[in-house]
């Protein structure tokens, strides 16, 4: 559902402007998971494959949005990045380097700054069960972007909402006034809603999550468990984690996580984890628990996932601008990872088929051919092929290395669109 109408450009940026904040409910209303969102892998692949109880890890990926929290999950993917460990970063009041910026702060400071620009979304709507038409209800965070309106939230937290149902903000003041969905974004769980009526709302400044550090401080803000304007403090655990989060049965959003252990429960989704500046690093939006699907609610256990800032700004100002969100793509599908089945990380992405005419098959690649890094990043699985190439604008020429019949080979792939529409 997208209003096609308010796509105006801001005369700035928005991600340079002051701000972030959060405000919430008191309490989730009770709900029914929403309806499980589509595939998102490369063109023909088959879905992977979740976890099964019994294997030597047992790590699932939970949604969280407050009213169907942990509706929906599939399997922690393991790391592919190539981050390094920082052993001067503090963990609470202090100052660390970051790029070539310097951060001086602490988590009160922080919050009182990321505080008016985080918000409270409920949303009610219909969904599709084996009983029918059922009435649904969900909630969960957002973050101010522009000072006219706009929000930027997860997509499985307006999802509900989709097809004529409706969305509440709560903002900072305690006003609470009624949105509507101005573009959504499967592919990476991210929305962007819009109030109207409303003037000089606070919007968030993001800071580059490229520059993290892990060890980094960070605090997280939000409503988890409906209890609003919780904030929480932690440190950046990894960057550049590879994440499918959604339905056990398919494949869903696929992310290139920067992960915390700030603690981070259903209701968090959409808000804000923020440096000791303040700036907006990343949007919650999973995390991590031990159990089966089956196992009931989720909570924190210390392993949460944000979307990185570079990736939501640019899908952000996508949406407000066309309704949709453009991806970089190879063109091929991809075989279920054997390593899925053990918890271990695997040693590579195969490609199970080449669509013909694509970046891949102009490449010289191959059915059978194993991707094991691109660029410098290594590649342990197919969702940490995805990740690395999502990570990349259309157009970019990235190198990939692969083996063919157990010999390493490289070749240079110029990167295609899909659009998420």
């Amino acid at each position: 559902m997208r209003d096609m109408s308010d796509h105006e450009m801001p005369e700035t940026p928005w991600w340079s402007q002051p701000g972030t904040t959060a405000v919430l409910p008191t309490t989730p209303p009770a709900t029914e998971p929403p309806p499980p969102l589509p595939p998102v892998f490369e063109p023909s692949a088959p879905p992977r494959p979740a976890r099964r109880p019994g294997t030597a890890i047992l790590l699932a990926i939970a949604l969280l949005a407050g009213g169907a929290a942990g509706g929906g999950v599939a399997e922690l993917v393991h790391n592919g990045g190539t981050s390094t460990l920082s052993s001067s970063t503090p963990l609470a009041t202090g100052t660390v380097k970051n790029g070539s910026s310097t951060i001086s702060g602490s988590p009160e400071s922080a919050a009182a700054i990321i505080g008016p620009s985080v918000v409270t979304i409920e949303v009610t709507g219909t969904q599709s069960s084996g009983f029918g038409q059922q009435q649904v209800a969900d909630t969960g965070s957002g973050v101010i972007i522009r000072s006219a309106g706009y929000i930027l939230t997860n997509n499985h937290v307006v999802a509900a909402a989709a097809n004529g149902g409706t969305v509440n903000v709560t903002l900072a003041d305690g006003t609470t006034v009624p949105a509507h969905i101005v573009g959504t974004d499967i592919t990476t769980d991210l929305a962007v809603i819009k109030i109207d009526g409303q003037t000089g709302l606070k919007a968030a400044t993001f800071a580059a999550s490229d520059a993290l550090k892990i060890g980094q401080a960070v605090i997280a803000v939000g409503a988890p468990l409906g209890l609003s304007n919780t904030v929480t403090e932690g440190i950046v655990s990894t960057l550049h984690r590879p994440v499918a989060t959604g339905d056990s049965t398919s494949s869903q959003a696929v992310i290139d996580a920067v992960q915390t252990d700030a603690a981070i429960n259903p209701g968090n989704s959409g808000g804000a984890l923020v440096d000791l500046a303040g700036r907006v690093v990343a949007i919650p939006s999973a995390i991590a628990s031990t159990g089966s699907s089956g196992s009931g609610q989720s909570g924190n256990i210390g392993v949460g996932f944000g979307i990185p800032s570079e990736t939501a700004t640019k899908v952000a100002d996508q949406l407000i601008s066309t309704g949709h969100a453009v991806h970089s793509q190879i063109g091929v599908g991809l075989a279920s990872d054997s390593s899925s089945s053990t918890g271990t990380p695997g040693n590579g992405a195969t490609i199970a088929n080449v669509n013909a005419g694509s970046p891949a098959a102009k490449a010289g690649l191959q059915a059978g051919d194993v991707v094991t890094k691109v660029n410098s990043r290594l590649i342990t699985d197919s969702v940490s092929l995805i990740a690395a190439i999502r990570s990349y604008d259309p157009g970019t020429t990235v190198t990939l290395t692969y083996t063919r019949g157990g010999s390493p080979k490289t070749t240079k792939v110029t990167l295609a669109s899909a659009t998420d529409g």
